[in-house]
């Protein structure tokens, strides 16, 4: 059950949130130039918050819960929640996800991307096209009256098909005006189930695809979650907008744009 009702956004709301999506997508658009071996991931972190701050946002990360940088960088067994480090380099045949949250005019929006360092394995150019069909097709759910668990009830059957592992402990959220609202939208689910979809709805989807096991440990930073078998994971993540007929993809990156 949803512990509150679920906020509808008005027509002024929803044109400062398209704006402020679209300056959170320009953020992982920026650093993906930057994304070579040798390369901290510290100096990714302040690269990308020097050029929000330069377009007057505001990271939503530092401080959250005292997490101590402005992004969330993980690589390769990493799920979620990578701390950047000056200590943690780059180097060639890595995957990186990158999680940016920004605020603009007190609205938070939140996307990630998948990053290749150079040349990578067959394997993780799969693991990574694979996590991002599992977003399309989650996103291909989403229009009026549709049920909320169908996204996440076709993500987890194309995952499964492939023999991989989906994330269950870490999940998509509403947003808008806190960084993570309800109701949460895990990514395996019953199918024709739960509250229906209406328009002006926003959420994220974010699958997290793990190459073996779906089971995660945390680290004792309390932040950095791994996959329990050490095997790659990916994720991307969008929000999205519910409108009349389908939906809007209010972080697009300017891969959506080709």
């Amino acid at each position: 059950m949803w512990k509150r009702s679920i906020i509808i956004k008005n027509q002024k709301q929803i044109d400062w949130i398209r704006k402020s999506g679209y300056l959170a997508a320009k953020t992982l658009d920026y650093i993906e130039d930057f994304i070579k071996p040798w390369i901290s991931t510290l100096e990714l972190d302040n690269l990308m918050n020097d050029f929000i701050l330069k377009n007057w946002w505001k990271s939503a990360c530092i401080g959250y819960m005292w997490y101590p940088k402005y992004t969330c960088i993980s690589i390769n067994e990493v799920v979620c929640h990578g701390i950047p480090s000056k200590s943690q380099i780059l180097k060639k045949w890595d995957i990186v996800n990158i999680d940016v949250t920004t605020i603009v005019n007190g609205y938070f929006w939140d996307t990630s991307r998948m990053y290749s360092v150079w040349e990578i394995s067959e394997e993780n150019q799969k693991l990574i096209d694979d996590t991002l069909e599992a977003l399309k097709i989650g996103m291909k759910q989403v229009r009026p009256w549709n049920y909320f668990w169908n996204i996440w009830y076709e993500i987890n059957k194309f995952a499964r098909e492939k023999w991989y592992g989906v994330v269950r402990e870490y999940t998509g959220h509403w947003t808008w005006v806190e960084f993570h609202e309800e109701p949460y939208v895990f990514h395996v689910a019953p199918k024709n189930s739960g509250n229906v979809m209406r328009e002006w709805m926003i959420f994220t989807i974010e699958p997290m695809i793990n190459m073996g096991t779906h089971k995660t440990k945390l680290m004792p930073d309390d932040w950095t979650v791994k996959t329990l078998d050490n095997k790659n994971t990916a994720q991307f993540e969008h929000t999205l907008l519910v409108t009349k007929d389908w939906y809007e993809i209010l972080t697009p990156w300017h891969r959506d744009k080709k």
